[in-house]
């Protein structure tokens, strides 16, 4: 009950920060009612909403998973920070492929169909991303582009 407690209490402040940040945001006059600074702040009110049911209802002590559980969820959440700063310089196709095989060699530690998830995963994104959501990605390091 402590740690859904904690926890909770983690959520709230971590999203009256991201509110706080919301109001931070600079509209056009051209803004959508729904746009760049109230979608964020709909999306902090409910984090806030979930946080005081986690204080208010605490589940019983959960079983907190073992070491090696632990230690593949913080492997995890390091490949996608470093995913996430390596994007913009090595293009879409390259990190992504990389990220994908390591997740997916976690998930089953099979290293060869890992290899060809990430792959298959990089070059699906691309083109799904690319041309039919027409967003500006870079498939190659810019360097390699020229």
């Amino acid at each position: 009950m402590k740690s859904d407690r904690v926890f909770g209490l983690v959520v709230i402040l971590g999203a009256l920060a991201y509110i706080a940040g919301a109001f931070q945001i600079q509209t056009s006059f051209m803004a959508d009612p729904v746009g760049s600074k109230t979608f964020p702040i709909i999306l902090g009110v409910v984090a806030i909403l979930c946080g005081l049911v986690m204080l208010v209802r605490p589940d019983e002590e959960p079983d907190w998973p073992d070491t090696k559980t632990l230690v593949n969820i913080a492997i995890a959440a390091l490949v996608m920070v470093a995913y996430a700063y390596t994007l913009k310089p090595g293009g879409f196709l390259i990190p992504t492929a990389i990220c994908a095989a390591v997740l997916s060699y976690q998930i089953s530690p099979r290293a060869v169909p890992a290899a060809l998830t990430g792959v298959g995963l990089s070059i699906g994104l691309f083109f799904i991303f690319k041309f039919v959501l027409g967003l500006g990605l870079s498939p190659l390091p810019k360097a390699l582009m020229g």
